[in-house]
């Protein structure tokens, strides 16, 4: 009987000899930060103005974050943003913090804004965004939403 060497077909695949897999390796935590955002909110005309104080409660730094701002109402066209901060939409501003040690005081963004016409009131929506890959367990200080009526007036968040 002849032997005849067995050639694979195109396109097959030959099973791979029984290797045992390397142990996976647990990824290391992420980094806990604790974010917090606080200032205000003030609506006249078709202005808004907000202050806002970026801080990291701890406990470890984190090198870079962005805050987001959402309005209810679509901002002019036209806008003169502070440095660091961009459009994301016809109604969002991305500001970034910079770093924030942990701890070791706040930064500050102010940002005189116009609205596309004048309204009654205004919802501002902040949040974090990206906070530098950190967990933060308590998303109840860099997230809040404010109304603010068109008086002039500051509404803290």
């Amino acid at each position: 009987m002849p032997v005849v060497d067995a050639v694979p077909a195109a396109g097959a695949v030959e099973a791979a000899p029984d290797v045992p897999a390397a142990p996976a390796v647990p990824a290391a935590p992420a980094p806990s930060a604790d974010l917090a955002h606080h200032g205000y909110v003030s609506v006249w005309g078709d202005h808004v103005a907000i202050r806002i104080r970026s801080e990291n409660l701890g406990p470890s730094d984190v090198a870079a974050s962005t805050v987001r701002l959402r309005f209810s109402e679509p901002l002019a066209v036209r806008q003169e943003l502070p440095h660091g901060c961009l459009r994301s939409g016809r109604a969002t501003v991305l500001c970034e913090t910079g770093g924030l040690r942990s701890r070791g005081g706040a930064r500050q963004t102010a940002l005189d804004l116009r609205l596309a016409g004048s309204h009654d009131e205004v919802v501002v929506r902040l949040d974090t965004v990206w906070n530098g890959g950190a967990r933060d367990a308590d998303r109840t200080n860099d997230a809040h939403e404010v109304l603010a009526p068109a008086t002039g007036d500051a509404y803290a968040f």
